[in-house]
């Protein structure tokens, strides 16, 4: 399921995140940066430890900021690291929706053109899924409507299972752009 909103088209995509064909990928990440299991660790392995050493060379930060790093050996040139839970791996809907915009932020900051999220919080955090997508899915559509100089031209959230394809296209449907 796709739609366009501002000359930004809006994706949903299955499939392994780090095998997209996008200038930037975010990462939901732990504020300390350290990447070791989910989206974190599957970007790490894919990518090569040196994005976790930039990360971490530039943290900690704060919950719901983001900051890039190179992609490694990634197809996508950025990885941008959102924050959306503390060491301790917990989450909810207001670091959710901040990390969201930070690596929309982000990601014009690296002038990137398109970007892939995932659903943030929902592995290691245990946020539940259908809330997340809507929460993701509002804050884009907040951001592409008021940010009219915005580079972005193609947002992807990008799924791995059934349910989050299912989440994040019931959020796209319930969305009253649609």
């Amino acid at each position: 399921m796709k739609t366009t909103v501002r000359d930004v088209e809006l994706d949903i995509v299955p499939g392994d995140i780090t095998e997209l064909e996008v200038d930037a990928i975010v990462n939901a990440a732990n504020n300390e940066l350290w990447m070791g299991s989910g989206v974190a660790g599957s970007i790490k392995r894919a990518g090569g430890a040196t994005i976790e050493k930039e990360a971490v060379a530039q943290g900690p930060i704060a919950v719901g900021s983001a900051l890039a790093t190179t992609g490694g050996t990634l197809k996508a040139k950025w990885v941008i690291h959102a924050a959306v839970m503390g060491a301790d791996l917990q989450t909810n809907a207001d670091r959710i929706a901040r990390a969201t915009r930070s690596a929309l932020e982000m990601a014009d900051r690296c002038h990137v053109r398109s970007v892939a999220l995932p659903a943030l919080g929902t592995g290691v955090g245990g946020f539940p899924l259908y809330a997340c997508a809507n929460i993701m899915m509002a804050e884009v559509l907040h951001y592409v409507e008021n940010h009219k100089r915005t580079g972005l031209r193609r947002v992807v959230f990008s799924v791995y299972t059934d349910a989050a394809k299912a989440a994040f296209k019931n959020a796209m449907a319930g969305s009253s752009r649609f």
